[in-house]
């Protein structure tokens, strides 16, 4: 159970964590020798210690550290106030020298308090006074309401009395109105003198309470509860009961530990925590406390009108005369002349205030040290100034007391900047620090930004980025480094990098150098650099593990992410680029010195992986390349959901990868309005960015089919679907001219003037001399190719009319589809011809001519799908393969293909020629189901295809449950209807077959009823049954077999059928609703397909590969075809193509930004008129 698992969680505090009881009998005066000085009773105190203190009469005050003793604190654990609601708070009573470090490890890695932005410390306004008015406005609308946007701890006595109630309902009222999951709730935190809370003994459990039950009295006034609005408590224990004060130390030294630690992730905050004590009212033994953590540096915010310690204060400081301060100048002998006068009036003022105190030298002595230590001391009027600005007045403050710590050549405005990125305050950082007035400079803002990245604060990001923060000089490949270290762990990202460090250490070293790389990378996470140094060679590289974890997420699209700055750009092999890697960073690692490349493209690649949306979109924003950068994000956030087994993060993985393809199919609909030739070149430009990938390979490979759906995607495949005819062209010319080429001539079909084309195409070379160029490599679609040194600005040479009019309809795509087609009926025919036909015997009576014919048909369908597979684009050979693979209808070609040849070596044989026969006939069923794909490029039945392939899936559901039942009914029937019949194949037929049959109708009724007559003649002889023969039917049971069969019809024939049908009728809804983007992305793949094929179709492409072999490895002629997919630009070309795209980027989104700002309007003019 939870509580059990806290329970053995914690069960190691008493071994550390102690309280303390007193050992010593004091005799307190004023009790007539019945109480200690601790407040206890005589007869608790220990009888030795008692008798020895008694003789010597030297004793005569009480003290904690000499009168105690320490013991295993005896209550600890979670607190639950009775009847007040089901949030458990933490507690723990603790020693009052308890180390503060140990307290807050307990606090935030066991108890699960997140670490704090800021903390306020609200000190005095203890007791039975009543709190005055505008302090509790201040407390709720200026302290609580800042707090909750910074993220803050604010501490108080917890108790239920005084400032204390005030801060505790404040919290309580604005938790409740804040959202749920409002990522910066304030933690309120309750340090109170164990000896004076009340009912304490309800918490005493030596084993801890899992819950303890606390029932607080029902009374309106205040009292020393403890109050159920905070989260925890820490019961500070000195022995003592009923006295206050017992805190105070450990208090001030908690708050002073705590401002020694670093805010953030893993406290990788560029500041400490900022602690800020505020004191409210407060009797004169605050002064000891107040000079305290000023002697700490720790900043005070006084209260000035709530009375007591805090106007004496607020006087003391405003009014004294700046001529009777104590001279910065003196040190020593000059100190002693003007500190008379500051100390008269200091005199004076103590005994205005306190005028009932006898030790008024102390108070003046603590007063004065106080005034030295000045400077962090705010005065704050709020009866005047009102609770509204309150945050800023916070900001103030602690930034006045960091300017007094801060080194002199130091920005004056650096601190309040690091404060503002920590409480996550970009108004503030917008109102006051960049509004004009400040010069910045890089080295102020680089700290801060490393913050406000790896703390998650894209604001911020945005707000640097514009106020003078040079990424380039920004990001090297060290801080990109130390960037993906501050990964939480945890997270899919985290696990994902952990792994490839293990897989690249196992690959390199032994198992014990992986555990001693594992540890280090621990502790780098811990303490991992943010200054702007170079990042310390002992720190784990996660470079290798990053490009690793892309290409893993990426698969065969691009090439390899940083490779380059490793030096492995050259390895093809993964094992060696492995080896290769583990030996570079065994070096100095130079290239983390180096500039990032492309820094916005790295940190929003960092973004994604970490699934911080608004960070994302921002990276993506300054990012080049929108429409690739969108896709690729895409792209990666679908791979990384696959992995995600957290629902909530999935889900939200989806929405963000929705996102982006909503964003890159609205650029690059902005592109092509502004320009067609431009956007059809924007998808094919092979990208340096992303590995040399193109637009539409990466939209492919994300699944984008909402991009694909674009007018401009689906107008620039047309283009290439229909090569130089007019679009327009209906299909019977084609069909005609197909078979009447000397058609092509006349004026049948349209073709575009040579104009149209050049303009069309925006500078794409045409054709060359020698025909249509068959290996294009258009597989780049689905694949990576890198084409280089392809002369692709050189002008088409010109040909005859009659050859560039032959070329222009012989090798257009749709040309080679129909022909495809054509030759595929007739392939399909010869095959059911020779099947059913003229099927000979074996040698040396058979294979017939027409089954020869057929062979060499197969046999030039394999060299073409061995082309296709093996001979295009520049991947490995394993790469081609998983690429051929994956698609489905590859996997049907190879099945036929297998089918094919496993047929045509049995059917050789006399034993075997029956198989042979069987063999063949199930394959012509699977090149038959072939021409489903064929048809994919129809818009009515492109969708359908789809439709059916998702109710195969149905099917097999179906199947189940149909299975089971059919199981289910039929071994009852058989077993009812004959009492024994071991006949294995009528088992089957009657047990499996017959109920199938059942379904459609296929009811024996004779057979089954024996109130029928049966024509079949039986035995009950138990040898002839054996022996074969029909066993007559049970007549006992037959009433049970007919009800049986009722239920059986019932449920197989209404029911299940029924269900079936409703699958397959929300399958088609859900299908036909988006069935023409459905349809754009399938028909992407047939025209990449039809593209890269030779114009002539089996079995006549035997005479194209010849020609492709001759032109490629004889005449070395390289292809050119290959830039209608894959175009590379460089110098003005690229730059001219990506200053446009970043113009359109922009353009949308200030159209966004009004679309959303008059929304916003009109929403709010809608509401002032109701």
């Amino acid at each position: 159970s939870p509580c059990g698992h806290m329970h053995f969680s914690q069960s190691w505090i008493p071994k550390i964590i102690k309280k303390r009881v007193c050992t010593t009998f004091v005799e307190d005066s004023f009790s007539n020798g019945r109480l200690c000085q601790c407040g206890g009773a005589r007869d608790t105190h220990a009888s030795v210690a008692l008798g020895d203190y008694f003789s010597s009469a030297i004793v005569n005050h009480w003290d904690s550290a000499q009168h105690s003793s320490e013991y295993p604190t005896d209550a600890f654990g979670e607190l639950q106030f009775a009847g007040a609601s089901k949030r458990h708070s933490y507690f723990l009573r603790m020693s009052w020298d308890t180390p503060p470090s140990m307290v807050y490890t307990l606090m935030t890695a066991h108890w699960g308090l997140p670490a704090p932005n800021l903390v306020v410390s609200v000190v005095g306004g203890e007791g039975r006074a009543k709190v005055k008015t505008w302090v509790r406005e201040v407390l709720r609308q200026g302290l609580v309401k800042a707090s909750q946007s910074t993220g803050a701890w604010i501490i108080t006595a917890g108790l239920r009395e005084g400032v204390g109630r005030c801060v505790g309902e404040a919290v309580r009222d604005h938790a409740t109105a804040a959202a749920s999951v409002s990522l910066n709730k304030v933690v309120s935190l309750g340090i109170a003198p164990w000896g004076l809370v009340h009912n304490r003994q309800q918490l005493v459990n030596p084993q801890g309470s899992f819950p303890a039950k606390y029932y607080v009295q029902n009374t309106s006034r205040d009292s020393c509860c403890l109050d159920n609005n905070y989260q925890a408590f820490l019961l500070v224990d000195d022995g003592s009961e009923g006295r206050r004060g017992g805190e105070t130390g450990f208090r001030a030294r908690l708050e002073d530990y705590i401002s020694h630690q670093r805010t953030g992730i893993w406290g990788s905050g560029s500041i400490d925590i900022p602690v800020l004590c505020m004191l409210v009212s407060g009797n004169p033994s605050m002064l000891e406390r107040v000079d305290l953590s000023l002697k700490n540096s720790i900043p005070w915010l006084v209260l000035a009108g709530s009375g007591g310690v805090a106007d004496f204060l607020s006087d003391m400081l405003e009014n004294l005369s700046s001529a009777t301060a104590v001279s910065s100048a003196a040190e020593g002998d000059g100190e002693a002349a003007p500190s008379v006068d500051l100390k008269d009036r200091v005199t004076e003022r103590v005994r205005k205030y306190f005028p009932t105190e006898a030790d008024t030298d102390k108070l003046v002595e603590r007063a004065l040290s106080i005034y030295q230590n000045r400077d962090y001391i705010t005065i704050y009027h709020g009866e005047q100034e009102g609770p509204d600005d309150f945050d800023t007045v916070l900001l103030k403050s602690l930034v006045g007391a960091s300017k007094q710590r801060m080194s002199t050549d130091a920005s004056p405005y650096t601190e309040e900047l690091k404060l503002a990125v920590t409480w996550n305050r970009v108004d503030i950082a917008k109102s006051e620090l960049f509004n004009g007035d400040i010069h910045w400079t890089y080295a102020d803002l680089e700290d801060s930004m490393t913050d406000a990245l790896v703390n998650n604060k894209p604001q911020f990001v945005r707000l640097f980025t514009e106020n003078g923060l040079n990424i380039l000089d920004y990001l090297t490949y060290g801080r990109l480094e130390s960037l993906y270290r501050s990964v939480a762990d945890g997270t899919l990202a985290y696990q994902l990098l952990q792994r490839r460090l293990v897989e690249r250490q196992g690959n390199s070293g032994s198992a014990h150098s992986v555990a001693n790389l594992l540890d280090s990378s621990a502790k780098v996470t811990e303490n991992w650099p943010l200054s702007h140094g170079p990042v310390s060679v002992a720190s784990v590289s996660c470079v290798p593990q990053v490009s690793r974890v892309l290409e893993m997420l990426m698969g065969d699209v691009c090439k390899p992410f940083y490779f380059d700055v490793l030096g492995l750009e050259n390895i093809s092999s993964k094992r060696r680029a492995l080896r290769r890697a583990s030996k570079l960073l065994r070096g100095d690692c130079l290239y983390r010195e180096k500039r990032c490349l492309f820094p916005w493209a790295s940190l929003f690649i960092w973004a994604v992986l970490q699934n911080r949306s608004e960070m994302a979109v921002f990276f993506w924003e300054m990012a080049g390349e929108s429409v690739l950068s969108a896709l690729s994000g895409c792209k990666m956030l679908r791979e990384l959901s696959k992995l995600e087994s957290e629902t909530e993060t999935k889900l939200s993985m989806k929405e963000l990868a929705q996102r982006f393809e909503n964003l890159a199919h609205d650029v690059f609909s902005s592109c092509y309005q502004s320009s067609e030739s431009r956007s059809f070149t924007l998808l094919i430009r092979k990208s340096p960015v992303w590995g040399g990938t193109t637009c539409l390979q990466m939209a492919m490979s994300a699944d984008a089919r909402l991009f694909f759906s674009q007018d401009g995607v689906q107008s620039f495949l047309s283009h290439i679907w229909w090569g130089d005819m007019k679009r327009n062209t209906e299909v019977w010319k084609l069909l005609l001219t197909f078979f009447c080429p000397i058609l092509c001539y006349t004026n049948l079909i349209s073709f575009r003037e040579q104009e149209d084309q050049q303009q069309e195409e925006s500078g794409k070379p045409s054709e060359d001399a020698l025909g249509r160029d068959n290996d294009t490599d258009l597989q780049c679609f689905v694949s990576l190719t890198f084409h280089t040194g392809i002369p692709h600005t050189r002008s088409p040479p010109k040909r005859p009319f009659i050859v560039s009019r032959w070329r222009q309809f012989w090798f257009a795509p749709v040309t080679a589809f129909l022909g495809n087609v054509l030759m595929y009926f007739l392939f399909l025919l010869l095959f059911a011809y020779v099947l059913l036909a003229d099927f000979k015997p074996p040698p040396p009576a058979g294979p017939s001519i027409a089954e020869y014919v057929l062979y060499f048909w197969v046999f030039t369908i394999v060299c073409e799908e061995i082309r296709e597979t093996f001979f295009v684009g520049n991947m490995t050979w394993r790469q081609r393969l998983r690429l051929y693979m994956q698609d489905v209808w590859n996997k049907c070609d190879l099945t036929a293909i297998i089918l094919f040849i496993i047929g045509l070596i049995c059917r050789m044989f006399k034993l075997s020629y029956e198989y042979g026969r069987a063999f063949l006939c199930v394959d012509y069923m699977v090149f038959t189901l072939r021409l489903i794909h064929i048809f994919a490029i129809h818009k009515q039945l492109g969708p359908k295809i789809i439709i059916v392939g998702k109710m195969m899936k149905d099917v097999f559901f179906f199947l189940f449950f149909l299975g089971v039942w059919l199981m289910a009914y039929g071994v009852a029937n058989q077993a009812l209807l004959y009492s024994y019949d071991p006949n294995p194949d009528r088992i089957f037929r009657r047990v499996f077959y017959r109920p199938y049959l059942h379904i459609f109708g296929q009811i024996p009724v004779e057979e089954i009823d024996v109130g029928k007559q049966w024509d079949m003649p039986c035995t009950d002889n138990m040898t002839d049954i054996e022996a074969g023969a029909e066993p007559c039917r049970s007549q006992y049971s037959n009433w049970l077999v007919v009800i049986l069969l009722v239920i059986y019809l019932l449920v197989t024939n209404i029911l299940l059928i029924n269900l079936l049908i409703a699958m397959f009728s929300y399958t088609f809804s859900k299908v036909q609703e988006n069935s023409d983007v459905y349809w754009k992305f399938q028909r992407y793949n047939l025209i990449v397909e039809y593209h890269s094929r030779p114009s002539l179709a089996p079995p006549f492409i035997i005479l194209s590969h010849l020609h492709l072999i001759i032109k490629r490895n004889i005449r070395k002629m390289p292809s050119v075809k290959i830039h209608h997919f894959v175009l590379e630009l460089k110098g003005k070309a690229a730059n001219r193509l990506m200053t446009w795209e970043t113009i359109q980027k922009e353009n949308f989104l200030t159209n966004q930004s009004k679309i959303q700002k008059g929304s916003d309007s009109e929403r709010l003019k809608r509401l002032s008129a109701k």
